[in-house]
């Protein structure tokens, strides 16, 4: 399932994408966020896995976009395809992170930087290592905001927050980053695998049905009324309510044992 810039391994229900160019602290490529997306997408749609852990390999998550592919001009391809399409492989990436059915969990194990930390933003949740940086980092380079970064980062530290990180491009600590709410937890680097894992098999012992409707509910809440938002509530919760998981949910409080949801 592996491809030279990104490692793909299951690990029970949990699937596990490692971004794969440490020579570059795996800054994107559109080659590495094509088959990035093909990974998220398949993941999304099998039903054997249950949740997602996105991390890095060597000493970065993610530096953001690869931009000694700028000089040669292939960081974006100039296919008719690509220039009519108004998203590109970056905005795809988030889409396919932000929309997926599956719970996704970023383990950033180094730097992320720009798209990187975009990446890291889209996902539902953030570990750190406490060595890690984070910064938005494009106004060093003289570039706006790109992969949702304007959209993401206001809704989870606040626009004041925001503003300061995009506009100063500063460095941002992991424990920085856990008192302004940028990530939800901070761990010993050799901790964080299995820090992110011992989440993913919570999540993943979940009623799958259950958590790709909640989730899909906490992304719509931002694009709708609350009228909207209360009937799309009630819809999935009847659609919980007609699921074996439900049943079994109940039976196993009443009978005071763990239950064992089966996604049915």
């Amino acid at each position: 399932m592996s491809v030279d810039d990104l490692l793909v391994e299951d690990i029970g229900a949990i699937r596990v994408l490692k971004l794969n160019r440490p020579h570059r602290l795996n800054a994107f490529d559109a080659s590495m966020s094509d088959h990035l997306i093909d990974a998220l997408t398949g993941a999304s749609r099998d039903d054997s896995v249950r949740a997602v852990v996105i991390t890095g390999c060597g000493r970065g998550f993610c530096s953001g976009l690869d931009l000694s592919r700028f000089t040669d001009g292939s960081l974006f391809p100039s296919t008719r395809h690509a220039r009519l399409d108004d998203l590109e492989w970056v905005g795809r990436l988030i889409e396919c992170v932000v929309y997926n059915d599956k719970p996704v969990i970023a383990a950033i194990n180094g730097a992320a930087a720009g798209a990187g930390l975009s990446l890291a933003l889209a996902c539902d949740f953030r570990y750190a290592a406490q060595t890690a940086t984070l910064t938005t980092g494009y106004i060093r380079r003289a570039l706006s905001p790109d992969a949702g970064m304007t959209y993401l980062l206001p809704r989870i530290v606040g626009h004041a927050a925001a503003t300061d990180l995009i506009l100063t491009g500063r460095d941002v600590t992991a424990d920085e980053a856990f008192r302004i709410g940028l990530v939800h937890q901070v761990v010993a680097p050799e901790q964080l695998e299995e820090s992110a894992l011992e989440l993913a098999e919570r999540l993943a012992a979940g009623p799958p049905i259950a958590t790709t409707l909640s989730k899909r509910l906490l992304v719509s809440t931002y694009e709708v009324s609350l009228v909207q938002q209360l009937k799309a509530e009630l819809r999935d919760l009847k659609e919980c309510l007609a699921t074996e998981d439900v049943r079994e949910g109940i039976t196993a409080m009443m009978e005071k044992r763990v239950p064992k949801f089966q996604g049915k």
